[in-house]
């Protein structure tokens, strides 16, 4: 393939390093390459697109800067993926107060599908009463429960997730989308505020009634900008912290 016979999706006036991006992406979103493979090497791509290594090599840094891509010293590039340990937490800002390694353990408690209310919809890009699924899970951290969620995921796309599925599978549940969905999460984007514990909470988070949480509700995008996922989370923050990076 080289340029002469792509149509880009983008501007024939863009920079050709952007048009390789655009490619390269493409083939991702195409699930030419899978979460965990390697892709070709800079030499390959550049006589696939018919351009410099130096051109390759831009589109994929900047690839990598958005964590779509990672390299290894002395093994190549990779698709970016949740399975591995790095990035298990990619998108979870809390951190324990004693700054001990944060290892969640997952107890889902719900799952089944609804229909989408026109908020639900309206963030997943759905109609309202579009079949989604629902699920509650509660974290827990050395023994204490953190975390209570809500999640919400379009139901054309995980046909046949359940609880038992959910209960059985002991990775980080983005790996469980990418290996078993073939949904890769590239982006999210959260709203965070301050509220209470109210009864429901309470149990879950085993808190008093009334006791501060901190809510973060978070939508979820694959590649080409798609909402898959929103994720309503209530933290217990007594002797853990929301932690981000600035930059």
């Amino acid at each position: 393939m080289n340029l002469s016979e792509v149509n880009l999706p983008i501007a024939s006036f863009s920079p050709l390093y952007e048009q390789i991006k655009a490619m390269i992406l493409a083939s991702l979103q195409a699930a030419e390459w899978l979460p965990g493979d390697a892709i070709p090497s800079e030499m390959e791509l550049a006589a696939r697109y018919a351009v410099s290594q130096g051109t390759v090599r831009k589109a994929i840094d900047e690839l990598a800067a958005q964590n779509l891509l990672v390299r290894r010293q002395g093994k190549g590039t990779f698709v970016a993926t949740h399975q591995e340990d790095d990035w298990q937490y990619r998108f979870l800002r809390l951190a324990p107060d004693s700054g001990e390694k944060f290892h969640l353990i997952s107890q889902f408690l719900v799952c089944q599908q609804t229909k989408a209310s026109e908020y639900v919809a309206n963030l997943l890009k759905l109609k309202a009463g579009d079949p989604v699924i629902y699920i509650d899970r509660v974290q827990s951290f050395a023994g204490q429960p953190v975390v209570f969620e809500e999640i919400w995921l379009p139901g054309s796309r995980f046909k046949g997730l359940d609880l038992n599925t959910l209960n059985d599978w002991h990775g980080p549940v983005y790996a469980l989308y990418e290996s078993q969905y073939a949904t890769h999460m590239v982006r999210a984007e959260e709203k965070i505020k301050a509220v209470s514990a109210d009864e429901g909470l309470a149990k879950y988070l085993q808190v008093t009634v009334g006791a501060p949480l901190l809510s973060v509700e978070r939508v979820a995008f694959t590649y080409g900008n798609k909402p898959v996922e929103i994720r309503h989370a209530r933290y217990d923050t007594s002797e853990q912290h929301y932690e981000n990076r600035l930059n």
